[in-house]
């Protein structure tokens, strides 16, 4: 089987090691000259396994077990590291929280459902007005979405996969029961293309004559001076009231806050216009940041791409065989990447996937307004 992915960021990576491990003929295709130079590259690298939906949480176990054992079996620290996500409550989100922790212990995630005194007692930095309680995952944390990446391609290259840097996909057709990918000054005839394009899906999808909805969003995220007087480190904070999220970066903090009223777009410049809004928002319940200063040469701007739902578009779109979408992942990809793998090199290989059930995920869900919807959204 001969297939070409398109993207060389953390999902382009993770299909290519799946597929070449069961033997298929495989060529990224990477329009930059290296690797996770978009979202991936711009990630602020979290994983967790507090979700919604239950298939992403599904896909979360998946990939930590992945991750943990990265180093064992490719060589490679992933850099997983279980500091945790915090997720405060307001008294508006304690109903739909419940039906999640319910689902958390049926598909045997760890979450920890935190009372108002818990908070003070083990987060005495956090101001917890307002707030009505708190979800802990201590099994959630950070990774290294570059050296997860580059460690996926080695091994794919090790087994015999090609990896085309500075090659722009500029054309892609159907001919016969293959495709045909018009790239740089050749052409490259395949029997599946994988769209791991990232917030260039759309594209590429389009194409090939399909409409993938994924648009890219700019997300700001600002890193703070060194604080070394502070109970480092902290876990992954998101304040659901508010919407702001800080975790620790060695001595520092990294945070930001989601622009909603922001036009899809590509541009990666720091927003610094934003920032004001969302020290506003976040000075109220991280009174630590006020005193840690702002390193603006460390700031950085990457992109999400965003589906609807905020649920990923997976598997092999119907009107057009062969070519399979790994895309729209509304800032979950690198977290999910391992999980996407598999389900991508059994849905080429096997005829669809079978360790996952892609039902809510894929394509056609646009088509016939399937229920479902990711709500923890950072």
């Amino acid at each position: 089987m001969r297939v070409a992915i398109v993207g060389a960021g953390i999902i382009g990576a993770s299909c290519a090691f799946h597929l070449a491990r069961r033997g298929a003929e495989v060529t990224v295709v990477e329009r930059s000259d290296r690797p996770a130079t978009g979202s991936t590259g711009k990630s602020a690298g979290g994983i967790r396994h507090q979700f919604s939906h239950p298939e992403n949480v599904r896909f979360s176990l998946y990939s930590s077990r992945a991750y943990a054992a990265f180093d064992r079996e490719l060589g490679t620290d992933s850099g997983y590291r279980k500091v945790g996500y915090l997720f405060l409550l307001g008294k508006g989100d304690m109903e739909a929280w419940t039906a999640q922790w319910a689902l958390h212990r049926r598909l045997g995630v760890r979450s920890e459902a935190l009372t108002v005194d818990d908070l003070g007692d083990r987060f005495p930095y956090l101001e917890t007005s307002g707030l009505a309680g708190a979800s802990l995952g201590p099994d959630d944390g950070v990774l290294d979405p570059h050296a997860i990446t580059v460690g996926y391609l080695a091994a794919a290259r090790s087994m015999g996969s090609s990896i085309l840097f500075g090659h722009e996909v500029h054309d892609l057709s159907r001919r016969g029961d293959s495709w045909r990918l018009a790239v740089a000054n050749d052409s490259l005839e395949v029997d599946a293309v994988i769209n791991s394009a990232g917030a260039w899906s759309r594209g590429l999808a389009a194409l090939a004559g399909i409409e993938v909805p994924v648009d890219p969003y700019r997300r700001n995220v600002y890193l703070t001076g060194p604080v070394a007087d502070f109970p480092h480190p902290t876990p992954l904070i998101i304040d659901l009231t508010t919407g702001v999220y800080v975790r620790s970066e060695g001595d520092r903090f990294l945070f930001g806050l989601s622009n909603r009223d922001q036009p899809p777009g590509f541009d990666e410049t720091v927003d610094w216009s934003w920032l004001g809004t969302v020290l506003e928002m976040a000075l109220g319940r991280f009174a630590f940041l006020e005193a840690a200063g702002l390193d603006h040469r460390s700031c950085w701007a990457g992109l999400y791409a965003i589906s609807p739902d905020h649920l990923p578009v997976l598997g092999e779109a119907r009107q057009a065989p062969g070519f399979v979408n790994a895309c729209g992942f509304s800032g979950h990809g690198v977290q999910h990447a391992p999980a996407t793998g598999l389900a991508i090199s059994e849905e080429i290989l096997d005829g669809g996937a079978h360790s996952f059930d892609l039902t809510d995920f894929r394509l056609e869900r646009f088509l016939h307004n399937r229920p479902g919807i990711e709500r923890n959204i950072v």
